[in-house]
């Protein structure tokens, strides 16, 4: 029961991230904005939720994991309800924002006690693999439920299936404990984080010069403070050891991000779908993210991640180029869902085993921030490049290569 709790609570995470995306047409008819407006509709979450991640990280090992759980849950559920009665674009965006810090207040709560109740590499290579198809099927369910509550009810719907479901992982959960840490936290690194993921989704989806200088300010700022931090926010050694799945990390979810809004707009736009009937055009994406990490699981338990990312990699670059280059999308989108089913539980068991002791959840919370600024920067890419998909095939490539190169061959994960 407590490894549904948690993963419930990631359910509902992961299922922000794509749910809206669908009724985007619908939310532009409703309260207007430009395609800027929509862009940040959806980015404002992840920008917040990529931001704060570290924070949410630090916090679980600061504070114990169960107590910032529920804290994000209880929040997520909240803000939700809010953000159904947001009145204009703005409000909005605004509400998004709240809703990322929420989330990455889950995601650190829910790492640390995956990392508490599954101390063994492979039981939680296994267990990582059931936390993926559970919350997998947030991803498989975001196009298509989000596109039923729309053709039901509107935009405003599909932020109501959040409460309910926040207060079962509540009740769940209600009994779990966990001790507090040692670690501090760097407020001053996250509020630069913050600036930094903000003004660099500003310059890509409004091309705007001025912001990309500040990103770049703040960056500077970032790594300058950081390191003269007495109480960093990254372990020390972890991006060194773990920089090509950050990078793998990072892309992957790129291409997701970047082939969900382009063909979103694509299918009800151009082809002028329903929004119901354009979330069934996904399932052949996202139903292999649902069944497939369990195997995943089994495949690092047994092998170690390099093999399930490796094979993800290319599978995704394959896939993304038949859509860039098909209109039949059924094939590429099948083998990006089995691509991407490889690639995320690999990821996140490769990311807790190489965490020092008490480390757990900064070191999940990096691996996530990682992931939400590529697909920040997906969705900003899909609206200011030509051919988006076919570059996120050659990113991703490109990415595939590199990985094969810098990591090592046989790393096993013992039985």
């Amino acid at each position: 029961m407590r490894m549904i709790g948690f993963s419930l609570a990631y359910f509902l995470v992961i299922l922000d991230t794509t749910v809206l995306t669908i009724a985007l047409p619908d939310l532009r008819a409703s309260l207007g904005g430009s395609l800027a407006g929509q862009q940040w509709a959806v980015n404002a979450y992840t920008v917040a939720f990529a931001a704060s991640l570290l924070t949410g990280g630090a916090a679980a090992d600061r504070y114990g994991a169960a107590r910032i759980f529920k804290v994000g849950v209880a929040a997520f559920g909240v803000i939700s309800l809010l953000s159904a009665a947001a009145p204009h674009l703005g409000i909005l965006i605004v509400l998004r924002a709240l809703l990322g810090v929420a989330a990455a207040l889950c995601t650190g709560g829910t790492l640390g006690l995956l990392a508490e109740l599954f101390p063994e590499p492979a039981a939680r290579a296994r267990a990582t693999g059931l936390w993926a198809a559970i919350t997998g099927s947030a991803l498989a369910a975001g196009p298509l439920l989000g596109g039923l509550l729309v053709d039901l009810s509107g935009w405003r719907a599909v932020f109501l299936i959040n409460p309910p479901l926040a207060l079962i992982s509540l009740l769940v959960m209600r009994r779990v404990r966990s001790p507090r840490g040692v670690r501090r936290i760097d407020w001053s690194v996250q509020a630069l984080a913050c600036v930094f993921l903000g003004l660099l989704a500003e310059a890509l989806i409004d091309s705007s010069v001025v912001a990309f200088a500040g990103a770049l300010v703040a960056s500077a700022a970032l790594i300058v403070v950081e390191r003269r931090s007495h109480a960093p926010a990254l372990p020390p050694g972890l991006l060194a050891a773990t920089w090509p799945e950050l990078l793998a990390g990072t892309v992957a979810n790129f291409a997701f991000a970047c082939a969900l809004f382009v063909l979103t707009l694509q299918l009800q736009d151009v082809r002028h779908l329903t929004p119901l009937a354009a979330g069934l055009a996904f399932l052949p994406l996202t139903i292999p993210m649902t069944v497939n990490p369990m195997l995943t699981g089994r495949l690092v338990a047994r092998y170690g991640p390099r093999p399930p990312i490796l094979g993800g990699l290319a599978l995704i670059a394959a896939g993304l180029t038949g859509v860039a280059l098909s209109d039949a999308l059924t094939p590429g989108l099948v083998m990006m869902g089995v691509g991407l089913s490889f690639v995320l539980p690999a990821l996140m068991a490769g990311m807790l085993d190489s965490a020092p002791p008490g480390t757990a959840g900064a070191a999940g919370g990096v691996l996530n921030a990682f992931r939400q600024v590529g697909a920040t920067l997906g969705v900003a890419a899909a609206g200011t490049i030509g051919r988006p998909l076919l570059a996120a095939a050659i990113l991703t490539a490109a990415t595939c290569a590199c990985y094969a190169l810098t990591t090592r061959r046989h790393t096993t994960v013992p039985a």
